[in-house]
């Protein structure tokens, strides 16, 4: 079922076929983070969980930026005094809801690819680490920027450590040092950098043309398999759920055709450019 995507004022998404642009619309704020925009975003991702039809989603920001982090000065406003008591502590909970929307994109069935220019900055990264590829001008900035500021980097932390390592992330994360697009490639954080725009561009269609040639069902069964190997999971397991997960795909609808094509010699029927 095709899904219907929500109404939204942080955020702007835009439809092309099998590829949906969420723009982080803020660039007034350099595209901070604010508690509306991680509802809509939130609210997106759930909409398309199911829908196979969506295929890429490319995460942007909207003016040149791509995420400044937290909102500072809501976040120093509610921080100014703890909760009454018996009152929930909205901080809190307005952290954990940034969290769970990164774990649902991680999550996401879709290939999700993140595209950075300009600043990357605190929780700007957590999109960048659980994004399958992630794109940047090699003029981009990227830096964990909270302990500057006397805060931690809370929700972001375990997708930063399972992104670059344990090493690369406590030497940022302590230090808030700045990181330019190539720097940030290589420690892990992204995957191909840019000379400009139009390369930037480039570089985007040719990642979503390749993703396009994969089956869906499959590329999303794999995310799950790569993120379970990720956990501590005892080996055995996983190859047990990897077994199955062969077998299921090799006698479904997306494998039979798979194999048929490539005896028949043409493309899948799930082969799509844009």
């Amino acid at each position: 079922m095709a899904a219907t995507l929500p109404a939204t004022t942080h955020i702007r998404l835009e439809r092309d076929g099998p590829v949906l642009r969420l723009w982080l619309d803020r660039p007034e704020m350099r595209n901070a983070l604010s508690a509306d925009m991680v509802r809509e975003i939130q609210a997106t991702f759930d909409a398309i969980r199911d829908d196979a039809n969506v295929r890429v989603v490319v995460i942007r920001g909207a003016g040149g930026t791509f995420c400044a982090g937290g909102d500072i000065k809501n976040m120093s406003t509610a921080g100014a005094a703890p909760p009454a008591a018996g009152m929930a502590d909205e901080l809190k909970a307005g952290n954990r809801r940034y969290g769970a929307m990164l774990l649902t994109i991680d999550e996401a069935r879709q290939a999700v690819i993140a595209v950075v220019e300009g600043a990357a900055m605190g929780g700007g990264i957590g999109f960048a680490s659980v994004a399958d590829i992630t794109l940047a001008l090699d003029s981009a900035q990227f830096a964990m920027t909270e302990v500057r500021l006397g805060i931690v980097p809370a929700a972001i932390s375990p997708f930063v450590v399972r992104r670059i390592g344990l090493t690369a992330a406590r030497r940022f994360a302590v230090s808030g040092a700045k990181l330019s697009g190539i720097e940030a490639r290589d420690v892990g954080f992204v995957h191909e950098v840019a000379s400009d725009v139009a390369a930037l561009e480039t570089l985007l269609t040719a990642e979503i043309n390749q993703i396009l040639k994969c089956a869906p069902d499959a590329v999303a069964e794999t995310k799950r398999l790569m993120l379970r190997a990720a956990t501590n999971a005892p080996m055995t397991e996983l190859l047990d759920r990897a077994a199955d997960s062969f077998v299921t795909a090799v006698r479904g609808p997306e494998g039979r055709e798979g194999t048929t094509a490539f005896v028949e010699k043409r493309k899948p029927t799930w082969v799509e450019k844009i």
